[in-house]
């Protein structure tokens, strides 16, 4: 019959390619159920493409991977299970609910397999079932704290389609939906995204995306960073389809192990004569578009930036074309300057703030000739690659600096957003402060939350205080506002002592070099790239003010040099998280990824994580273009249990 063909088919598919050809078994991979909780849920429908395997061995060899069957057609087995068949497609239909347990999202059936067989031949899309959900214990492993948002989902939606397997990743989907991540959804929001869900799972599979080894939900992330939730919903199965391939290689890029490339130096800049760079696709000229969300007079971080741009025009000279593109202060004028840009010629883009992420890869993915990137951190896309500086190396200077300057062991530190890169740099000013000052404490207050911060923390006794950092290395700048770290005479003046600084010409020339001379090819479109360069690349320094002591100042200047000669890590110590946990043992070097996704504050911190309803509106629509919100929260599930 057709389904043993199927099923034989599957098997020979499976064995050849050194996986299991039957379904998965839950007692091989849980020795002993009866250690964990289990929760017996009243009969619901449960997504048949979610039921993965059985619950003990038994006859599950009669099965392939997906439950076809692989009994001859004699067998007494085959004559049940078409009599199930003759069952399902009569007017009553297959009735009785299938027993089966869940664990961590997926059903191991325990009665009623050949049920279940006969409704997925015949594309059952749901089947009833009475469940046992198996509660996982160890919340330290990442897909377990993963599962227990999705319980929290499933409380909210009663869903079970969307399941995500990585932490955060909830939250990211509550953000493209402008939805708050607790309370019940109304029916009519359930019935509207499951129905779109399942218009782009259906778009999914036709562009063979199973293939990928990436699962729906997740590339529905990905296509969020361009796309808005209703315009999903108004597309036709065609234009969805067109736009899924389109960013395909973005999508691809999520199922690759690592999902990021982080360069952490700028790549050695080949010489290549006439023949090499044809050969490699080298050009002799380039045009290179900066487009910033402000203008220089009303923005301190577009006047890095320009001038950035203006050092590359000067640098490089006929060999590059440097125009400026300003005022992208909203998603519709961004795409317009970015087409704009590219319609004017542009070989290169650079777009300088993190919110432009998602306006930059909607032009990059139908301009696959021009190379786009975006300051931000941390960013799993291939078609724009991002950029940004270790600032933490930084700020782990200025924190020496201000622990030698606490007299009452108090230090004020004043974050920017809760974003990725920002814990980083928080902890390594601690650590820098810990060196000079064991006995100090860092007050933490955040400048994307109402209020008046310096003087909130001169009211708890600061008077050293770390805030924003300098755009443009030059060290008259610190006077012109709070800028970096100041020490408070208490008579109401501060005087600028020290602030990391963006070299950002220093970054645009280099980028650009390697560009000309061919070193930096595109020949991998599926690798997301993040350059994330320190102070040994010249892309950030420290500025440094003259009213620093001068045993001080030494102390600085060779802490400076040693990290930009490469030979000083500041996360090579050992640094305990406020609630006892490690987040570097001094023994293992941190990657790059783990230094970006820090999560927990050192000890020596007091202060946390701001929530998301205590942003101010600028800094919601940052963290939500960025897709990230960094602090372990506790999930409601975990609150109820």
């Amino acid at each position: 019959m057709r389904a043993t063909h199927l099923g034989l088919k599957e098997k020979k598919r499976l064995e050849s390619s050194g996986k299991n050809p039957s379904p998965a078994v839950l007692d091989d991979i849980l020795s002993d159920i009866t250690e964990f909780p289990v929760v017996a849920l009243p009969v619901r429908e449960i997504p048949a493409d979610r039921i993965v395997g059985t619950k003990s061995k038994g006859r599950s060899d009669v099965f392939s991977a997906s439950f076809m069957p692989l009994a001859d057609s004699n067998s007494e087995f085959a004559q049940k299970w078409m009599a199930l068949c003759a069952a399902h497609l009569s007017d009553e239909g297959i009735r009785d609910p299938i027993e089966c347990y869940e664990y961590l999202g997926d059903f191991y059936v325990q009665e009623g397999n050949k049920r279940t067989s006969v409704m997925k031949y015949f594309g059952a899309p749901r089947i009833p079932a009475r469940v046992k959900r198996i509660m996982p214990t160890d919340k330290t492993d990442p897909k377990v704290a993963a599962y227990y948002e999705f319980l929290d989902f499933y409380a909210a939606t009663g869903l079970y389609d969307v399941q995500f397997k990585k932490v955060g990743e909830y939250a990211e989907l509550y953000s493209a939906l402008d939805k708050p991540e607790s309370g019940k959804w109304t029916e009519d929001e359930v019935n509207k995204f499951e129905k779109c869900f399942c218009f782009f799972k259906q778009a999914f599979n036709e562009i063979n995306g199973k293939e990928s080894g990436l699962s729906p939900e997740e590339a529905l992330l990905t296509f969020f960073k361009v796309y808005a939730y209703d315009q999903l919903c108004k597309m036709s199965q065609a234009e969805l389809k067109k736009a899924l391939a389109a960013l395909w290689q973005d999508v691809k890029a999520l199922s690759e192990p690592d999902e990021i490339t982080v360069k952490t130096e700028p790549d050695r800049e080949t010489k290549k004569g006439v023949i090499g760079k044809l050969i490699t696709g080298a050009t002799r000229h380039l045009n290179v578009a900066f487009i910033y969300q402000k203008d220089e007079k009303s923005s301190p971080w577009t006047s890095g930036h320009s001038e950035g741009a203006a050092h590359l025009a000067s640098a490089l000279g006929d060999a590059v074309t440097v125009k400026n593109y300003f005022y992208a202060d909203s998603r519709e004028k961004t795409v317009a300057l970015l087409e704009k840009a590219v319609l004017e010629g542009a070989d290169v883009v650079f777009a300088t703030t993190p919110p432009m992420l998602r306006s930059t890869l909607k032009v990059a993915v139908v301009s696959p000739k021009v190379r786009f990137f975006n300051c931000s951190a941390s960013q799993p896309v291939s078609s724009v690659r991002s950029y940004y500086c270790r600032t933490y190396e930084g700020k782990f200077v200025t924190g020496a600096i201000a622990g030698a300057l606490a007299a009452n062991d108090i230090v004020g530190y004043i974050a920017s957003y809760p974003i990725y890169g920002v814990p980083a740099s928080i902890n390594a000013f601690a650590l820098g402060v810990k060196m000079t000052n064991p006995r100090a404490k860092i007050l933490l207050e955040w400048n994307c939350v109402k209020g008046d911060h310096v003087k909130s923390l001169l009211r708890k006794g600061a008077r050293v205080i770390s805030d924003r950092d300098v755009p443009l290395p030059d060290a008259n700048y610190m006077s012109r506002g709070r800028y970096g770290t100041f020490v408070a005479d208490g008579k109401g003046k501060f005087e600028p002592i020290a602030s990391p600084c963006w070299m950002w010409g220093a970054f645009y020339e280099k980028i650009t070099r390697l560009i000309l001379s061919g070193s930096l090819e595109k020949k991998d479109q599926s690798e997301a790239v993040n350059y994330w360069w320190g102070m040994d690349s010249g892309a950030i320094d420290v500025t440094l003010s003259d009213l620093i002591p001068d045993g001080v100042r030494r102390l600085a200047e060779m802490l400076i040099k040693d990290l930009k000669a490469g030979t000083l890590d500041p996360f090579s110590q050992r640094l305990i998280a406020f609630d006892g946990t490690v987040i570097t043992d001094g023994v293992n070097k941190p990657t790059s990824m783990q230094i970006l996704h820090m999560d927990k504050l050192a000890d020596t911190v007091i202060g946390g994580f701001p929530e998301y309803e205590e942003l101010a509106a600028a800094a919601k629509t940052l963290v939500k273009e960025i897709g990230t919100r960094v602090g372990a929260a506790t999930t409601e599930t975990e609150k109820k249990l």
